[in-house]
């Protein structure tokens, strides 16, 4: 596995916006075998959800709920992810957690510990 650590929840009213933060790190050979890094949330008594995913290559994925408002961005390089979150409404309101995943061979799933957003007035 790898270690997930993101940055950047916070408090924001309706309509603004906020930007997510997730760094990996471990081995350099599980970093690079990294295929799909993505964010989920979950909000009070609810199941976790799938907010986006990446590809190593870029290819993207959205939730209907989050299409046209949220943008999902990476660095291969930095091993980073990014979200980032706009026009966001009070049922945004979750702890955002990152994920790493890789397929086949030795795969494996990494989660970080979450960050909150809470967006009300």
């Amino acid at each position: 596995q790898v270690q997930l650590v993101e940055s950047g929840g916070g408090l924001v009213q309706p309509g603004g916006s906020l930007r997510l933060s997730c760094a990996a790190s471990g081995s350099i050979f599980k970093l690079i075998s990294i295929n799909d890094m993505g964010w989920y949330r979950q909000a009070p008594g609810k199941q976790r959800e799938l907010v986006a995913t990446i590809t190593s290559g870029g290819s993207t994925n959205y939730a209907d709920s989050v299409k046209g408002r949220f943008t999902i961005s990476r660095d291969n390089a930095k091993n980073t992810v990014h979200l980032q979150m706009n026009s966001l409404k009070p049922e945004d309101t979750a702890v955002y957690y990152c994920n790493a995943l890789k397929r086949g061979l030795g795969s494996f799933t990494s989660w970080g510990q979450g960050t909150q957003v809470t967006v009300s007035s």
